[in-house]
């Protein structure tokens, strides 16, 4: 099987780098096998796809205050050019898995989402995660999962605790901000998983998600657990545009994993746990 990672320079592609082999990496490093700008994405030698059996595809830009305050630039990269990569892509003769998120959903109150839950973004992150869904609903060489908040030693949240710890200083911490998070390793298992089941999985999307619903107060919490109560933190409740541009709960679960035995049942604790002795 050979698969391009279109996004290989990202946080997570450089978890699946380490699981799957003959790779072709595809982002804008000069160490990349192929070399592509989103935002010109009508330039890409697209023939670099021949023989190529899936396309796993990480690259946006993620940052949601980013894609809300330069929401043109956002849009060109994250839909235009992302559809017109796919697009060609699937006509090469490729399969794509596309990393959405649970911000498709918008943020209806008491609501947990599932596969089969109505998409109503009201982000401007989350709606252009909706339209590449949406422009690909019925094409059978599409898939997406969409993620809930993930979390590594490596990842945002987690290694700013994690240099507090080291520094002895204390973290400030957003409350309340709970998502059903899941650890990288069960997002590079999930894809995986994918890529050996594409035509016994007749589902379009997935959620990829996490049992629990957590908070960051619940993981600096954990973090204490796993580090000798180390971690120092404040509580604060976030101003400003914050919450305009993600929802304070996103409770996502899903259908499929647990029924098709993708991922082991395991609570937060143990997962994160896991995680965090990963090397």
């Amino acid at each position: 099987m050979k698969t391009a990672i279109v996004g290989s320079s990202g946080y997570i592609a450089g978890y699946l780098l380490k699981r799957f082999e003959n790779v072709l990496k595809i982002d804008q490093t000069p160490i990349a096998g192929a070399h592509l700008n989103l935002a010109e994405a009508e330039k890409f030698d697209y023939s670099v796809l021949d023989g190529i059996d899936y396309v796993i595809f990480t690259a946006a830009i993620s940052g949601p205050d980013i894609c809300a305050n330069e929401f043109e630039k956002c849009w060109n990269i994250n839909v235009t050019g992302t559809e017109y990569f796919i697009k060609n892509a699937i006509a090469q003769g490729c399969r794509v898995l596309f990393f959405s998120s649970d911000a498709v959903f918008g943020d209806i109150p008491r609501d947990i989402y599932t596969e089969l839950s109505e998409t109503n973004a009201h982000t401007p992150y989350g709606r252009m995660k909706k339209a590449v869904e949406d422009c690909f609903k019925d094409d059978p060489n599409f898939k997406a999962i969409r993620l809930s908040y993930v979390v590594s030693k490596n990842d945002r949240f987690v290694s700013y605790c994690l240099k507090c710890i080291d520094t002895d200083e204390t973290a400030d911490i957003f409350h309340p901000f709970y998502r059903n998070c899941i650890t990288v390793s069960d997002v590079v298992n999930t894809v995986d998983w994918i890529t050996k089941h594409w035509e016994n999985f007749e589902s379009q999307v997935l959620n990829v998600a996490g049992n629990e619903l957590v908070s960051r107060v619940r993981i600096a919490d954990e973090l204490n657990r796993l580090y000798g109560n180390r971690l120092k933190y404040v509580i604060t409740s976030p101003g400003g545009d914050f919450y305009k541009n993600r929802p304070k709960i996103t409770q996502m679960k899903s259908l499929y994993l647990n029924k098709y035995g993708i991922l082991k049942d395991e609570s937060f604790t143990e997962k994160l746990k896991k995680e965090l002795e990963e090397k």
